[in-house]
């Protein structure tokens, strides 16, 4: 072999012709490794390593590959001998670049990517999303390897350009009829324009690991089941050093067994006896914050309300907070003693006049339907 001619690429590889693309890439991971400038201080590896690259953009390509096997280094049409169609430009790129305006190898390589969104779902209880509190969660996420930043590549190392597609991270193919360039993903490199010759150990070349993580969540006060929290960046670190994702706490409040919520507002049915309706006087209601006086009035029906001005829920991010309405529920004892019975008979005589045969409409009528008095 004269000076200055190209090796074979298969012999550079170490494969035979009838190898498979995997074979192929197997090969020349292995000798990317041995050759690679960070790793082999040898005064030639570089000018190996480069031998290595530009084997495999060739025999890693199908159609580079064809075109090589029938005419070596110099097949007819690309400027006779010495011109070398194979010297890590794609032949089908002028055809791209005249018809899109092309800005050199590298245009099109890809930027790091941001980091998947994680979701979290935080139970709390009643009290807990009415007045706010703090809350320590645990999970699982992808973090930047601290071992390669994040890079993929072992520390020493660095990852190189990508041989099959020049770091564009795409392949350009002309359809020979229809005179059309059709662009896919680099199948080589998955589309990053770079490969990792020697990856790392940590992170097996992944640029990230999952770990375990522990943050507080501050909850505001007036907060529903409806609404969810974002934490900026506490999401997935990005591939390739790309900035993370968003952290989402989704809100899982429990009921509480006397209270509801409608909005800002807290409502309480509360049970008072026949007694209690009829006559009225103060009756004790329970609140989220403890137990205050209600004076209900004489006659007090079934179902009417009454409103504690600022027993409710605060406002989010606003001042103030709703109500708390109490919805009256009046018991009518099922079982009376006959003391109760002599009673609510001699109090029945006295809620109609003589000769009057008609139902009293009112609280006391719905009293004496009730017992069939």
């Amino acid at each position: 072999m004269t000076a200055g001619a190209k090796r074979d690429y298969y012999e550079v590889l170490g494969v035979s012709r009838s190898a498979t693309p995997d074979e192929i890439k197997k090969a020349f991971r292995r000798l990317a490794r041995q050759y690679h400038p960070d790793v082999n201080k040898s005064p030639d590896a570089e000018a190996k390593f480069k031998e290595i690259n530009e084997a495999y953009e060739v025999l890693s390509d199908e159609q580079k590959r064809a075109m090589y096997d029938r005419f070596g280094h110099n097949p007819p049409g690309f400027g006779g001998v010495g011109a070398d169609p194979f010297g890590g430009v794609d032949p089908f790129s002028s055809i791209f670049d005249a018809f899109f305006g092309g800005a050199g190898v590298g245009r099109s390589t890809r930027g790091p990517l941001r980091g998947a969104d994680l979701r979290y779902t935080l139970r709390l209880t009643f009290e807990e999303a009415v007045f706010g509190t703090e809350k320590e969660i645990e999970f699982r996420r992808l973090e930047t390897c601290p071992a390669c930043q994040g890079s993929g590549a072992e520390p020493g190392t660095e990852p190189t350009r990508c041989p099959r597609c020049g770091g564009t991270g795409e392949i350009r193919q002309r359809a020979p009829i229809f005179n059309m360039v059709t662009v896919t993903t680099c199948d080589t490199c998955g589309g990053t324009g770079y490969v990792i010759p020697i990856p790392c150990r940590e992170c097996r070349g992944e640029g990230r690991v999952r770990q375990t993580r522990k943050i507080t969540v501050r909850v505001p006060a007036g907060v529903d089941g409806s609404q969810q929290i974002r934490i900026s960046g506490e999401g997935e670190a990005g591939p390739r050093g790309g900035p993370p994702g968003n952290l989402y706490v989704a809100l899982d409040i429990q009921p509480h067994p006397i209270f509801e919520r409608d909005g800002n507002d807290i409502i309480l049915n509360l049970t008072v006896n026949v007694a209690q309706a009829a006559l009225g006087g103060e009756v004790s209601v329970p609140t989220l914050e403890g137990s205050e006086r209600l004076r209900l009035p004489p006659g007090t029906q079934h179902g009417q309300t009454f409103r504690l001005r600022g027993k409710g829920v605060p406002y989010l991010r606003q001042q103030g907070r709703g109500d708390q309405i109490v919805v009256i529920r009046v018991d009518i004892p099922t079982k009376l003693t006959e003391q109760q019975r002599r009673l609510f008979q001699e109090l029945a005589q006295t809620f109609t006049s003589p000769g009057d045969d008609h139902h009293d409409e009112g609280f006391f009528g719905r009293i004496k339907d009730a017992f069939g008095l």
